[in-house]
């Protein structure tokens, strides 16, 4: 599939307005709006751990950068300042031995994406 279709295609899910009904996240009474803009580790894993299974990831994903969306879990990636953050870490000095609840849900970025050079 070439760049051009990817992105009409990616742009025509965007526009369409039912892709946020179809959001494992989307509860229409916000309760989960905590835990997708927390900054503790354990919320944002289970944020990530919502996102993985959701079916309009990449949707969520492209919009949130194309808005260049400040902070928060979207599209199951970590966002800060509009990028995506490779990792997150604990306030303060870092333990010697990394604790497990303080790892994330690894979730690849769509390939769509990375062929049409959104992320």
């Amino acid at each position: 599939m070439s760049a051009p279709l990817i992105e009409e295609s990616l742009e025509t899910s965007l526009q369409g307005k039912n892709w946020r009904a179809q959001a494992r996240c989307a509860d229409l009474a916000g309760t989960l709006t905590g835990l997708f803009f927390s900054e503790e580790l354990q919320d944002i894993a289970r944020a990530k751990a919502i996102c993985a299974e959701c079916p309009v990831m990449a949707p969520c994903l492209a919009g949130a950068l194309e808005r260049r969306e400040p902070w928060g879990v979207w599209g199951g990636q970590l966002i800060a300042n509009g990028k995506i953050l490779a990792h997150k870490r604990r306030r303060g000095r870092p333990p010697k031995c990394p604790r497990p609840e303080d790892r994330f849900v690894e979730i690849p970025i769509p390939a769509e994406l990375l062929e049409a050079g959104v992320a």
